[in-house]
């Protein structure tokens, strides 16, 4: 069938937009939790680099006898479609849970300014939530997070609310430490808590 000159253009743009799209890096974010086993991560690192992709970010941490794993792999589409087959596998064979979702727009966390937020006072509904907020607000992440509540002997408090919470953020070059800093005070002098700001390095 002859196709006329404008179907022609519609094709042949469409195909372009087809190889460009198969051309871009596509990114995958992986969730693996089970039994703590030497040599897991090396094989699932082994597998993301066999496909021809790269890690951009991982996070792992042990509880108790188990762990979990997080990462985020870059490459190309047929690249992410493999890791997407082979990984279920690879974790299965190895009594692993996994999930897995598509993802874009991520950039490498920058880890040049490393810091250790507590946090300490009574609780209060939204409390985390405004904290957290002032942190995306900056491009600041949060890279781990803990919260205990402390009993009555625990604190000077003789609420059954009063709170501990550890944060360790990862700040951007861009911005000045020292600001952050004064700048969460005068937020946590607002929500009646107390808090410090440590660097890590």
């Amino acid at each position: 069938m002859k196709l006329d000159h404008l179907t022609y253009n519609h094709v042949c743009y469409s195909q372009r937009k087809i190889n460009n799209w198969l051309k871009m890096p596509q990114q995958l974010i992986i969730t693996i939790l089970g039994s703590d086993q030497f040599g897991v991560l090396s094989t699932l690192a082994d597998v993301v680099s066999g496909v021809g992709c790269n890690i951009l970010d991982s996070r792992q941490a042990v509880y108790g006898q188990d762990f979990s794993l997080t990462m985020i792999i870059e490459g190309s589409q047929s690249a992410i479609t493999q890791a997407e087959c082979l990984l279920p596998q690879t974790c299965q064979k190895h009594n692993l849970l996994s999930m897995m979702k598509r993802t874009k727009k991520h950039c490498k966390q920058n880890l040049e300014h490393l810091a250790d937020v507590i946090i300490h006072g009574e609780s209060t509904p939204g409390l985390i939530d405004q904290i957290t907020d002032f942190f995306k607000k900056r491009g600041i992440s949060v890279s781990a997070f803990r919260l205990k509540f402390l009993d009555k002997s625990e604190n000077n408090s003789t609420s059954d609310k009063h709170m501990r919470c550890k944060m360790v953020i990862s700040i951007p070059h861009e911005l000045e430490v020292e600001k952050i800093e004064h700048d969460i005070q005068q937020l946590l002098q607002t929500l009646n808590v107390q808090g410090s700001i440590k660097q890590n390095h």
